[in-house]
C-alpha cells in the first residue's frame, strides 16, 4: 500500500512507543484525494522514513452521521479503516486511539509510548 503524500505538515507531538519514534502531524498538505487531519507516523530505529501510519481522515458528508472523521491504518501490508468518530478531530484524543491501535497491529502490548514534546 503506498504511504499518505505529505508536502507539508506541522508536527505536533513526539513519542517514543518501543522500538519505534511516532510523530504526530497537523496542518496537512497532501495532494491524495484523502483529507488528512493528522497523521501519526511511527518510524522504526534505525532507519529513516515512516513505515506505519495511523490517519485521521474527515469523513465524507454521507457518513457524518458516524462521526465527523475516520480512522485508518496504512503499512505496506494493511490499508484498514477502524471506524469513524467526532474523537478523531481532537488531536490529543486521536494520538491516545491511534497509539493503541498501533500498538495492537504492531504487537507492543505491555508497552506505554513515552510523550517527548
Amino acid at each position: 500500500m503506498q504511504p499518505p503524500k505529505i508536502e507539508t505538515a506541522i508536527p505536533k507531538q513526539r513519542y517514543q512507543f518501543g522500538p519505534y519514534q511516532a510523530i504526530l502531524l497537523g496542518e496537512i498538505e497532501s495532494p491524495d484525494p484523502v483529507r488528512y487531519h493528522f497523521i501519526l507516523a511511527l518510524v522504526r530505529q534505525g532507519e529513516t522514513k515512516p513505515g506505519f501510519f495511523v490517519t485521521s481522515e474527515r469523513n465524507p458528508r454521507a457518513r457524518t452521521r458516524e462521526g465527523s472523521h475516520r480512522m485508518r491504518v496504512i503499512s505496506e501490508q494493511a490499508n484498514e479503516e477502524f471506524g469513524s468518530s467526532d474523537r478523531y478531530a481532537n488531536a490529543d484524543a486521536f494520538a491516545a486511539e491511534a497509539l493503541a491501535v498501533a500498538g495492537r497491529v504492531l504487537g507492543l502490548q505491555g508497552i506505554s509510548p513515552a510523550r517527548l514534546m
